[in-house]
């Protein structure tokens, strides 16, 4: 498979960022695309919302459904999914990217910020992964694709902020459970993760934000990994974590100038959980 023509994906956020550059990437192919996200109006803290993400994706060439909800809950879960089947007939692949970023240190963080970061990142990848598995079973090479990282135990990754680490861990868990688990059903799931900070108005609104975007990589670059992974034929990267610049390295790509917001592609900070 060498496009994603005609190819239904349905998507937790991606009303900008990483999720929107993955979406306008495979909208390029002329794939449909439903985005599940809640902004459903401008924020000043936040570029575009849910309705200008749609438009992106129509004007790249593909066909957007835009889902205006929150991925805690299972009826919108369940909306979205009877939805864009009506709309597309069918799913053939589900992007796991909606996450909570919080770095708090445990006796900082609120409970309701950890219960957002385990209810958005891990509940919503299990639970949308979960509500589109009919429609992905009777695919011919239905995919799931999670923005997490690889498992790594280094005690850092615990001791700074072990909330956000158990969330984004859970993510990767689950997607490994999902390749297991489905896998022998025809199911590949793949983990993607960026190896350098990614230039996102999650990391530009932490302190310190202005300087980690200098030294970032645009989300074109996790995008363009994203769509490797997806045409990848068969379940050739089931139960893998992905590094974006390896992939792209093992197909092909030699520059990667053009993906830094400097454009060198030296001096760029790494992304958590790889530094």
């Amino acid at each position: 498979m060498t496009t994603l023509s005609g190819k239904t994906i349905i998507m937790s956020g991606g009303s900008r960022g990483i999720g929107l550059a993955i979406a306008v990437r495979a909208a390029r192919d002329g794939a449909n695309i439903t985005l599940i996200a809640k902004t459903d109006k401008a924020d000043p803290r936040l570029v575009g919302t849910i309705h200008t993400a749609a438009e992106a994706i129509e004007a790249a060439g593909g066909k957007a459904l835009a889902v205006v909800g929150d991925v805690r809950d299972d009826e919108t879960l369940a909306a979205a999914v009877d939805r864009t089947a009506e709309a597309f007939g069918g799913i053939d692949i589900v992007v796991n990217n909606a996450s909570v970023l919080n770095l708090s240190p445990t006796a900082t963080l609120d409970p309701k910020r950890y219960d957002l970061m385990q209810d958005v990142n891990v509940r919503g990848t299990f639970m949308l992964t979960r509500a589109a598995l009919p429609h992905l079973l009777a695919s011919p090479d239905p995919k799931v694709l999670t923005l997490s990282p690889p498992i790594n135990l280094d005690p850092r990754w615990f001791a700074g902020h072990p909330a956000y680490t158990m969330a984004k861990y859970g993510m990767t868990l689950a997607a490994l459970g999902f390749a297991h688990e489905l896998g022998q059903k025809g199911v590949t799931s793949t983990c993607l993760w960026p190896a350098t900070l990614v230039a996102t108005d999650a990391i530009g609104n932490l302190p310190g934000g202005d300087q980690m975007i200098k030294v970032s990589r645009k989300p074109d670059i996790v995008a363009d990994a994203a769509w490797e992974i997806l045409t990848t034929e068969g379940q050739g990267l089931n139960g893998q974590t992905v590094i974006d610049e390896d992939l792209l390295r093992a197909r092909g790509v030699a520059d990667f100038a053009a993906y830094s917001m400097t454009g060198k592609d030296e001096g760029l900070a790494p992304d958590l959980f790889l530094s």
